[in-house]
């Protein structure tokens, strides 16, 4: 499974936003992802906002251990959110 962290075209969250309903959806298969039932072969999973659609989503803070390993890389909102929550541990 490949989950997409980050698109320029998704929807870049913000502290204002009042969002409450979020799946994750397969692009590949073109529904909703729930543990690889979406269909066989491989995942490409994005996070979908029930107001916004794909929404960039806020990475987890181990994934600072290779920020340079995405495509495209992770914006700089995403990047303070993560290294604060770091901090925060």
């Amino acid at each position: 499974m490949t989950q997409i962290v980050r698109d320029p075209g998704f929807h870049e969250p913000a502290d204002e936003d009042d969002c409450t309903r979020f799946w994750y959806f397969c692009q590949s298969h073109d529904r909703v992802y729930w543990h690889e039932a979406c269909g066989e072969g491989p995942h490409l999973v994005v996070l979908h906002c029930n107001e916004h659609g794909p929404e960039n989503i806020w990475p987890q803070p181990l994934m600072l251990m290779f920020p340079e390993g995405f495509d495209p890389l992770l914006s700089e909102a995403q990047l303070d959110w993560v290294r604060a929550e770091d901090d925060a541990v």
